[in-house]
């Protein structure tokens, strides 16, 4: 193992959008096991701090690998394209009007204790990731590095919707139901 290796070099994998799940986590418990700090229990100072860093390194690499969105950043980066997620914002007008009319449906849900319209909102928006997602695959495939960039942008986007549709489901009592009465 070096500690100078890229995540898919680290794991034996092909430098790809899609990632065979079964052969990265193999690989996960066999380089665990490699390099596990209580291996090194009684080793020298340096072998400990080594392994420790060589630990870190398998972790880190995994959680980047194993999750479709961080491996879309990471491949970016990877192939020196900034998804600029963090100050490059520009999205098509018709995306940002649709984020808007997701938000305003939220919000009115979460307002009224709607559960079921929650659902509904979660079961559309996981159906529009899945699509992005197979655009994103399709982009990595054909080398359309800016374009997987705008669109690890938008994931970015639906993403932080998911996590707050799946907040406001976690806070609304489904007994208390108003889908039927509007």
């Amino acid at each position: 193992m070096n500690l100078n290796q890229n995540h898919f070099e680290l794991f034996g994998l092909p430098r790809q959008f899609s990632v065979d799940a079964v052969a990265l986590d193999a690989r996960y418990r066999e380089l665990q096991r490699e390099v596990h700090p209580d291996r090194f229990a009684t080793a020298s100072d340096a072998e400990r701090r080594l392994s420790m860093q060589m630990a870190t390194q398998v972790n880190e690499a995994y959680r980047t690998l194993k999750a479709a969105l961080p491996r879309a950043r990471y491949l970016l980066e990877l192939a020196g394209v900034d998804a600029a997620a963090e100050t490059n914002t520009a999205m098509p007008a018709d995306f940002l009007m649709e984020q808007m009319d997701w938000r305003e449906g939220l919000e009115e849900a979460g307002r009224l204790g709607d559960a079921c319209g929650l659902i509904r909102m979660d079961i559309e928006l996981k159906r529009d990731m899945d699509v992005a997602y197979a655009t994103l695959a399709g982009q990595f495939e054909r080398s359309e590095m800016a374009a997987a960039a705008g669109t690890v942008r938008k994931l970015m986007f639906l993403t932080r919707l998911n996590e707050e549709i799946a907040d406001a489901r976690d806070n609304v009592n489904p007994l208390s139901d108003t889908a039927g009465k509007n």
